[in-house]
């Protein structure tokens, strides 16, 4: 690829978080037409995009990127392929017209430049996503996508209601992000595979692992966290309280697609095995059904497309898991038909919204006058969701179909789970075309009126699109749908479905599905009564069980705050060298690295001295029968050490030693005199065995660990650099002082400034003590006392 294409792949991942740069300052310019300025970043993007279609077309992945962290092999590195690009079609196509359609419903105030500036800040992350090859670049732009996703859900954060649906949409994505690092960490440090291409190149390097199991959940937590599936999909619902172009773009066509895309990205690594074949078409076909019921039991209109959303979501869970070709290419053309038709819809529940000022559906009616641009977009919008012909939802509906119908016991479970899902979403979709728009309009919707064309025109454009992508099938499969499949399938995938009549099971299930969708629309009112009945018996749910999880981690963080940070200093001590000693024994225990015992080396009568020497002073220190004279005894181990140091030759850590010493017996018996503390331990034995035990399990355990690292083959590649560039570098012949000066200078530096501050601390209590001392500071504390009972 030459660079100047490189260049260009690079401004498309720029061109969103340029937009995002400007926005607050574009729209105080521009007010409203500030819009179709920032819209033109995506719009851009799009064109730049749409010039590497032809390589996309001919199934030959474009690679660019450049080094990050060498050190660790990370990558700042992309792939567009046809997967990523129809991900990235998606992304900028509807973010354009999302970001016009927020700047006629978004209201003016100092709080849109923020809001356009995050929902481009996602754009750029989401694109990122789904272009990054390298894992951790993936990872990193999952995460962002996270954050931005909870500024956007919480951006009313004066309602309680939006701050908690930001707070548990980031505590749910969040850990499934962690547990998705913990995936490809795994991945990586297994394979020695650190992108995306490489895992591709090597299908099979995963499933042959012993932690491909492991693996599997974690990227599975990951994906399933993002995409909503049962029981993780709580999160989806409760964003509601967003702004509806968040919905619109976030929550139907792109955030949520996250999850799908990486389990279509890594189905030709980790599909295709009896775990993937299980645990994905249960859990998808669970989330389909339960998802599309919970939709027709609501009255919001956006909680009834959310949960349809939730319920697509596991429809493309569970084609994916089936794992065939036609599975597989049912799911990439009901992704793209999905993320038409929902984004249309949930811009239409915006609309009313903005225009009737209720989103309730029983409280809507007769709008079709009032609003036709609007009703013209719900009807195509319901018409796609539903899987009826002229739309591309029809074409994906029969794909699916055709991908479920098969004669085993899988293949029955999953088409009635289809079957059902589907007819249960199309009622939902034909209540919120049709409800608020036919019939008599109540009186408190006198005043609705069609809204900007800001407004109206991204629904009926994808309205337009869902309908157009079927007509041109051909063309839809050129440039969408037969680039995207290969990824996933892992090799040439032609898809030529077509509009036509195409006799069978298919179709056969598609009439079916129609059917029984009116049926349900018809007695909506009867099944809503039904599902709250039969929610209102269970009782518990996983929302709930969030609260009562939120709520037993902050009990258990107080609890466990207040034994471990009382406020007392002992305890600190305590716990810190508790931890330090676990961590010693459990790591040498775990690993079975118990050092050998060393050879009695043969040693002068001098050094014979100085051990002697520190053996006193240990014996001292713990008989000394009071503070004082144990400090003072203390300073005999700094001394011996620096006469060890002496010894070894080296004069100028044996004259750095002295001075600490020295300095710290002096400051520390100066504070013991100033101090009002008892002269000896006074305390009972129950008290000091376990710190005896703490301290003598510390001591060996530190022994052991520094025996073990000087039986290990000395490493000299480290004082080898120090003593090549010492003096090439820092222009100094002593290494020692060039390492504390120049290679470690900040730290020298933070280490000088902690011993400032100890300083300071010590002389700040001592002067406390020393003013409380005078006779003058007693007299007044009278004086003032006095004075307040006067």
């Amino acid at each position: 690829m030459t660079s100047l294409s490189s260049g260009l792949l690079y401004l498309v991942l720029a061109l969103p978080f340029l937009g995002a740069a400007i926005a607050p300052l574009s729209l105080i310019a521009f007010g409203r037409l500030g819009s179709l300025i920032l819209a033109c970043f995506p719009v851009a993007a799009l064109a730049i995009l749409f010039q590497q279609s032809a390589q996309v077309q001919e199934r030959v992945p474009i690679l660019f990127g450049f080094d990050w962290i060498p050190s660790f092999g990370v990558r700042f590195a992309f792939r567009l392929d046809g997967l990523s690009f129809g991900f990235a079609f998606l992304i900028l196509a509807i973010g354009a017209l999302v970001v016009l359609y927020s700047g006629g419903y978004m209201p003016k105030g100092s709080k849109r430049g923020r809001f356009f500036a995050y929902i481009l800040m996602f754009m750029g992350a989401m694109l990122g996503l789904v272009l990054s090859d390298d894992l951790i670049t993936l990872f990193v732009f999952w995460e962002l996508t996270s954050i931005t996703s909870f500024l956007l859900i919480g951006f009313n954060f004066e309602k309680e209601a939006a701050r908690r649906g930001a707070m548990q949409a980031l505590v749910i994505t969040g850990g499934g992000g962690l547990a998705l690092l913990a995936g490809l960490l795994l991945i990586r440090e297994s394979t020695g595979l650190t992108s995306l291409t490489a895992l591709l190149e090597q299908p099979d390097a995963v499933k042959a692992l012993s932690i491909y199991g492991p693996a599997l959940v974690l990227i599975l937590l990951g994906a399933f966290t993002k995409s909503a599936q049962m029981p993780f999909h709580v999160w989806l619902p409760n964003a509601m309280e967003a702004p509806t172009p968040v919905s619109s773009y976030l929550h139907s066509a792109t955030m949520v697609k996250a999850g799908i895309y990486l389990l279509m990205r890594l189905f030709p690594v980790m599909g295709g095995t009896p775990a993937w074949e299980t645990i994905l078409p249960i859990f998808g076909g669970v989330t389909l059904v339960v998802a599309a019921l919970l939709a027709i039991r609501q009255s919001d209109i956006k909680l009834m497309l959310a949960y349809t959303t939730v319920a697509s979501l596991g429809l493309l869970v569970m084609l994916i898991g089936i794992g065939s070709e036609l599975a597989i290419e049912a799911a990439v053309l009901y992704l793209f038909a999905h993320s038409l038709a929902k984004a249309c819809l949930f811009m239409v529940a915006g609309s009313i919204d903005h225009s009737a000022g209720t989103r309730d559906i029983r409280a809507l009616g007769g709008l079709a006058r009032k609003m036709p641009m609007t009703f013209a977009a719900a009807i195509l919008g319901a018409a796609a969701m539903g899987g009826l012909p002229p739309l591309f939802g029809f074409l994906a509906k029969e794909e699916v179909y055709a991908a479920t119908a098969t004669a085993d016991l899988t293949g029955v479970l999953t088409t009635a789970a289809a079957v059902a899902g589907n007819a249960l979403m199309f009622a939902v979709a034909l209540i919120v075309a049709i409800k608020p728009f036919a019939g008599t309009m109540p009186s408190g919707l006198r005043k609705a009126h069609e809204s900007t064309p800001l407004i109206w025109f991204g629904p009926v454009v994808l309205g337009i699109v869902g309908l157009l992508a079927a007509i041109f099938s051909q063309t839809t499969h050129q440039f969408i749908s037969n680039p995207m499949s290969p990824p996933a399938l892992d090799g040439a995938v032609a898809v030529d479905i077509a509009l036509g009549f195409h006799w069978g099971p298919a179709l056969i299930l598609s009439i079916i599905t129609v059917v029984v969708g009116i049926a349900l629309f018809w007695r909506a009112t009867r099944m809503r009564s039904l599902v709250a009945d039969l929610l209102s018996r269970i009782g518990w749910g996983p929302d709930k069980g969030f609260d009562q999880l939120m709520r037993a981690l902050v009990i258990g963080a107080f609890h466990v705050t207040t034994k471990l940070q009382p406020g007392r200093l002992d305890v600190y001590m305590k716990v810190t060298f508790a931890v330090i000693v676990a961590t010693l024994w459990a790591t040498m225990l775990a690993t079975s690295s118990l050092p050998a015992w060393p050879a009695m080396p043969d040693l002068y009568f001098y050094e014979w001295g100085v051990i002697a020497l520190v053996v006193l002073g240990a014996v001292v220190v713990v008989l000394a029968n009071n503070r004082l004279t144990a400090i003072v005894s203390l300073g005999i181990q700094g001394l011996a050490v620096a006469l060890l140091f002496m010894l070894l030759g080296a004069p100028d850590l044996s004259f750095t030693q002295f001075m600490v010493e020295i300095l710290s017996v002096a400051i520390l018996a100066l504070v013991m005199t100033r101090l009002r503390l008892m002269p000896a331990d006074r305390r009972p034995w129950r008290d000091v065995v376990p710190e005896l035990v703490l301290s003598i399990a510390g001591g060996v355990g530190f022994a052991l660990f520094l025996l073990h690292i000087t039986q290990r083959p000395f490493d000299a590649s480290v004082s080898e650099f120090f003593t090549r560039y010492s003096y090439v570098i820092a222009h100094g012949r002593n290494i020692v002082n060039v390492i504390l000066v120049d290679f470690r200078g900040v730290d020298t530096m933070g280490e000088i400034a902690v011993v400032l501050t100890t300083g300071a601390a010590i002389l700040a209590l001592v002067r406390i003590r020393v003013v409380k001392s005078d006779p003058r500071y007693s007299r007044r504390r009278r004086r003032k006392a006095g004075e307040l009972q006067s």
